[in-house]
């Protein structure tokens, strides 16, 4: 699809539109009106049980994983599902030793909070967090990789900062890790679905997302790990999935030989299914036509907060922002308060936050940012 075309008719694909002005996508994003059917067949299957629904399952599951690898450049058999980034996070973590001398991760603090909430648990276990300050909502990449040196086991940072929508040189940070020796995993939430992605470019060993903001789905959280890291990967956090023939219903012998072996116990099928709606939109228009509408909409959002005197938290270069804009100013909470009140939903970590889609226009960006001004300037508030 053209980025002239956007959002056109896929704005009836999504019927929260229809109720309010909705630049929250960066938190929760839309559902496709196509999630009411399959709940409608969800239902179908259960009311109808059978056990060899898990062999569909499963294959639709699969289906999934290998269409989020193709949206960010990975071969199929590379992702596996669970249902959010601390349970792969944890997972990936029960597969480091962190006994020796190179025990140190290094993370910064941008961080979602359960980066160093897990981190700080595996220090029981011998791992050793660093964490690097930040410069003004963003990571300074320079005092980042000063951080990574021969002791560090992993550099596990945030491809898009929830808060302020920072993107980080990925490429850049993994060049250094991998000359010290690292390994590197990023926490890619903020940036999947808005921001194109190709792993193989960025070099990066791990990458962790989920369906949730801007796939447009529902709690299917995944992780991709580069193919020749697989057989290295035995986690102490498993499940049966995780073997090389579940389905057999045997003793387990041995993880599976894809990405499959990160997986866990009985999954949560429904919220895969929820989500395939959601990315097979994303994938139908293009990334790259998401991301040029995108930057449009973030653009004039910047401008609109730049003639109203508003501090922009975010970065204003184009590569080193995803989709959210970041604004900041006295009773900045209250407004965003007062905005979701009125049908203009936002939110707030830190900063007031808006994230236009590629289902939104810009005649919704100025409605949102008119009412912010009004509300700002509102003296009985």
């Amino acid at each position: 699809m053209t980025v002239a075309a956007l959002p056109g008719a896929l704005r009836a694909e999504y019927p929260l539109l229809q109720t309010c002005t909705y630049l929250n996508s960066n938190s929760t994003g839309a559902l496709p009106r196509a999630v009411e059917g399959v709940l409608a067949q969800y239902w179908n299957t259960m009311r109808a049980w059978r056990d060899d629904t898990w062999d569909t399952w499963l294959s639709q599951m699969q289906a999934y994983a290998d269409g989020v690898a193709d949206l960010i450049g990975a071969p199929a058999g590379s992702v596996a599902l669970d249902t959010n980034l601390s349970a792969h996070l944890s997972r990936l973590a029960s597969c480091l030793d962190f006994s020796g001398e190179r025990r140190r991760v290094v993370i910064t603090d941008l961080e979602f909070p359960t980066v160093p909430f897990i981190w700080k648990g595996f220090a029981r276990y011998g791992a050793e967090l660093v964490v690097v300050p930040s410069k003004d909502g963003r990571v300074d990449e320079a005092a980042l990789e000063a951080a990574i040196d021969k002791r560090t086991l992993l550099v596990c940072v945030a491809h898009g900062a929830f808060a302020t929508g920072a993107v980080l040189d990925l490429a850049r940070i993994a060049k250094a890790a991998h000359a010290a020796g690292a390994l590197i995993a990023t926490d890619a939430y903020q940036t999947v679905g808005t921001v194109p992605i190709d792993v193989r470019a960025l070099d990066v060993d791990f990458l962790m997302g989920g369906a949730h903001k801007w796939l447009g789905g529902s709690e299917a959280a995944f992780l991709y790990m580069r193919p020749g890291l697989l057989p290295t990967l035995r986690p102490a956090v498993t499940g049966w999935l995780a073997g090389a023939s579940p389905l057999g219903f045997q003793q387990t012998t041995d993880y599976a030989p894809d990405a499959r072996r990160m997986m866990g116990g009985t999954p949560a099928p429904l919220m895969v299914l929820l989500s395939r709606p959601g990315l097979d939109l994303i994938k139908g228009v293009g990334i790259h036509a998401v991301r040029e509408h995108s930057l449009k909409l973030t653009d004039r959002l910047m401008a609109r907060a730049d003639a109203a005197g508003l501090r922009v938290v975010t970065p204003r270069e184009p590569h080193q922002r995803g989709g959210v804009v970041a604004m900041s100013f006295p009773g900045d909470v209250q407004v965003t308060q007062r905005l979701v009140a009125r049908g203009f939903i936002c939110s707030h970590r830190g900063f007031l936050r808006a994230a236009p889609h590629f289902y939104n226009t810009p005649e919704e960006v100025d409605a949102f940012m008119d009412a912010l001004i009004e509300e700002q300037h509102n003296p009985s508030a």
